[in-house]
C-alpha cells in the first residue's frame, strides 16, 4: 500500500512521471506496474514510496531471458489517485494533459526523462564543441504537445516536436530540446540529492559541468 500522506511530494510526483512514460495501469482497477532494466533503481522507487513488496523478473517482446525487473503496486487508492490526475489504462496512445502541481513539475519531468526520455551528447563535426540534447518520446500526440507547452512555460525554454517513425499505423512523437534548453532543463530537474535514475543523473551532472562558457545564458557549472 502507498500511504500518500507519508510519501514526500517530490517523490510522489517523480513516480507519477515515471509511470506516465514507463509504467502502466492494469485493467483490474488495482495494480500499477513499473518495469526497468535497473533492479537497484526499482528498489529505490520502492523505498521512496514506502513499499515492502518483492520485485519480479519479466521479458519484453520476443526476448526469452527475463532481464527486466518488474515492480507491481497493488493498491486501489493509489490507482484511483492516478486516474484522478489523468492517467489511464492503455495510456500509450490516449494519454493527455495531467494535473501536476506547478511546484513539483520539475520532479514530474525528471520522472518522465528517467522513464522514456534521453540525454545525449556528441562532438560537433565542424567546430569541435560539445553538444547536448534531451528528448522525450510518446505515442500520444495530445500528451507530447501538452508536455511541450507545460515545460516551455515552467522552465522558460523552447522545444520542438517531430515524428520519428511509425509503429504499425501509429506515429511516434518526439519532444526535443537543444543544447541551451537542455542545460536549463537539467539544472532545474536534476537538482542536488534528488531521487533519479543514477545513469541519467550522472549525465545531467556532466552536462551541467561542461566547460562551454554558458554563464551569459544564466547557466553556471554545478560541482557535485
Amino acid at each position: 500500500m502507498v500511504d500518500l500522506s507519508l510519501v514526500k511530494p517530490q517523490h510522489l510526483w517523480y513516480t507519477v512521471g515515471l509511470i506516465a512514460t514507463d509504467g502502466n495501469l492494469s485493467k483490474d482497477g488495482r495494480h500499477t506496474n513499473i518495469t526497468s532494466k535497473d533492479e537497484e533503481f526499482l528498489e529505490g522507487v520502492k523505498k521512496i514510496l514506502g513499499l515492502n513488496v518483492k520485485l519480479t523478473k519479466k521479458t519484453r517482446t520476443s526476448e526469452k531471458n527475463k532481464k527486466y525487473s518488474f515492480l507491481q503496486i497493488g493498491d486501489v487508492k493509489f490507482y484511483k489517485f492516478l486516474l484522478e490526475i489523468g492517467l489511464t489504462p492503455k495510456k500509450s496512445l490516449t494519454l493527455g494533459e495531467l494535473r501536476i502541481p506547478e511546484i513539483y513539475f520539475k520532479d514530474f519531468f525528471r520522472g518522465v526523462i528517467d522513464g522514456d526520455g534521453s540525454i545525449s551528447t556528441w562532438i560537433h563535426n565542424s567546430n569541435g564543441n560539445i553538444q547536448w540534447s534531451s528528448r522525450v518520446v510518446s505515442g500520444s500526440k495530445k500528451f507530447i504537445y501538452w508536455l511541450q507547452e507545460k515545460s516551455e512555460n515552467s522552465f522558460n525554454i523552447k522545444g520542438k516536436v517531430h515524428i520519428a517513425k511509425k509503429i504499425e499505423t501509429n506515429p511516434l512523437y518526439v519532444l526535443k530540446f537543444g543544447k541551451f534548453a537542455t542545460k536549463n532543463l537539467l539544472n532545474q530537474c536534476y537538482y542536488k540529492q534528488c531521487f533519479a535514475l543514477r545513469r541519467k543523473y550522472l549525465l545531467a551532472e556532466k552536462c551541467l559541468n561542461a566547460e562551454d562558457k554558458l554563464s551569459k545564458y544564466g547557466i553556471h557549472a554545478r560541482v557535485v
